[in-house]
């Protein structure tokens, strides 16, 4: 096993309080290493109960991956390695900026599995006096997963078409899954790798804190204690997408660049020739890798939702939106969706509005308020028989209108929602269950439901203008065979889920 070779394996008390003895680390391979790969992985490494022995990517390397300011992951290995590592890394610097859209340039930055390896190897070297070789590269996660035997669990931050297969290859191996948002490509395969969690019996969810966080459960104490009367409505907006969308298929082929399999970069997708318009990070416009703007943030908001109103599946999903095209999501679109009654709560009507569309304003709100309604503003609004609750877009800061002393967002509160996404601890939660704990908030089980939910509206845009009755228990679209032809769309060749 070459990640523990280095290490002698002692009792935890030997170590004394605060150390993780090795044989109780949870061993973790990565797998995809673009921004958010790379970012996550670092999160790993960070972590004393946590051992990082092996990243996959067919990518070799590159510097072309968006990341969210200029040299930004560079600089994010230099913090994690330490004193002494400032210059680390040189050769990965970023190139430069690029503009994705006419309106959004992002800086470039360094990823695939030979500076992903690097970093492993530098940070656990730089923590052991010396050198450390116990981070095994693949190009194949099959071939990780068969020869990786000393691998508990995986971190899976691909392109969204293979979360699906990578996850149920993995539980299948009986190893833990930790993937990133959206859960699966499609509704059908939400079913499968929630039933095969269960199964298997792993440690299986999503690094999503809005179940957990803070600002879920002061909504619910709101919610429930009666501040805005019985919710009827729901209306949650995104700036997104600032990547392509609404465009059409490039006409022209390029080059392959050197180092990257292509092939293995389409798995489970149909065939085409490759064109810098697909990868990478602009691949979530497209219908055949991606899940636009609702698949990218609706995974977020509506975890929380769910959790806060307690939803279940809609029974009707429609949406309108700007131009059509065949194989990317529109640029703008609002989604409206019904979900039924439960118990005591009536039925909940929610709309989901991207690509700078956004509900009309409630009269009367204080300034900074005003502000999510405004360009490049993101928020959601809860609209009960009393009065509304406006919070930002995974419920940060609420507050209630008509305005109450006795529903105030607490100081600390008001802090922690100034970032884009809380911090909860969804990565702690899942390593703890990886140990025996107890299931993460945001695990496949819980969020099956969710993923049903915002995939019907992904579907939903692909086919705007008609309204599609959703039975959850047939797990079918009983009034469009278009619409049910993607609730299980086939794999290519050789995969298969």
């Amino acid at each position: 096993m070459a990640a523990t070779a280095v290490f002698s394996i002692v009792p935890r008390h030997v170590l004394g309080q605060g150390h993780i003895a090795p044989s109780d680390k949870v061993t973790v391979a990565s797998i995809g290493l673009g921004r958010q790969g790379m970012a996550v992985t670092m999160d790993l490494l960070s972590r004393p109960d946590v051992q990082v022995v092996a990243v996959c990517d067919c990518n070799k390397g590159s510097k072309e991956y968006a990341e969210y300011g200029s040299n930004a992951l560079l600089n994010s290995a230099r913090r994690l390695l330490g004193p002494g590592h400032e210059n680390w890394g040189q050769d990965l610097a970023s190139p430069g900026r690029v503009n994705l859209t006419h309106t959004f340039a992002t800086s470039l930055g360094m990823g695939g599995r030979e500076p992903a390896q690097r970093l492993v190897e530098a940070y656990y070297g730089a923590r052991h006096n010396g050198s450390y070789k116990g981070c095994t590269a693949y190009r194949d996660f099959r071939e990780l997963l068969e020869n990786q035997k000393d691998v508990d669990g995986v971190y899976i931050a691909t392109p969204d078409h293979w979360h699906a297969p990578i996850s149920m290859a993995a539980m299948r191996k009986r190893k833990h899954v930790l993937c990133q948002k959206p859960m699966t490509h499609s509704i059908a395969e939400a079913r499968r790798v929630a039933a095969l969690a269960a199964e298997m019996k792993v440690a299986a969810s999503l690094p999503v804190n809005n179940p957990s966080s803070e600002s879920t459960r002061l909504i619910s104490a709101w919610l429930a204690d009666g501040a805005i009367g019985r919710v009827r409505e729901v209306h949650n907006w995104s700036s997104r997408p600032y990547w392509p969308q609404g465009v059409e298929r490039p006409a022209e082929p390029l080059p392959v660049p050197e180092g990257l399999d292509g092939d293995r970069w389409l798995g489970p997708a149909p065939a085409r020739p490759y064109h810098k318009a697909y990868l990478p990070f602009v691949w979530r416009g497209w219908h055949d890798f991606g899940c636009g703007s609702f698949g990218d943030m609706g995974c977020y908001s509506f975890a929380g939702i769910f959790k806060i109103l307690g939803l279940t599946p809609p029974t009707a999903v429609e949406a309108s939106s700007s131009e059509a095209h065949g194989e990317t999501y529109p640029a703008a679109s609002i989604v409206h969706m019904d979900f039924p009654a439960v118990g005591a709560r009536p039925p909940v009507h929610l709309a989901w509005y991207d690509g700078g569309l956004m509900p009309p304003r409630p009269a009367g709100l204080k300034e900074d308020d005003r502000a999510l309604f405004r360009s490049g503003g993101e928020g959601i609004l809860y609209v009960g028989d009393k009065g509304v609750l406006l919070a930002g877009f995974n419920g940060q800061n609420p507050r209630v209108y008509p305005e109450s002393s006795k529903y105030v967002t607490p100081r600390r509160e008001r802090a922690a929602g100034r970032g884009v996404e809380m911090r909860d601890g969804a990565v702690d939660q899942w390593v703890a269950a990886c140990k025996g704990g107890p299931a993460a908030a945001a695990d496949f089980a819980s969020q099956s439901a969710v993923t049903e939910a915002f995939l019907l509206g992904c579907l939903a845009q692909r086919l705007p203008g008609e309204r599609f009755e959703w039975d959850t228990a047939a797990m079918r679209v009983t009034n469009s065979e278009a619409a049910n032809r993607l609730v299980d769309p086939s794999y290519r060749g050789q995969w298969s889920s």
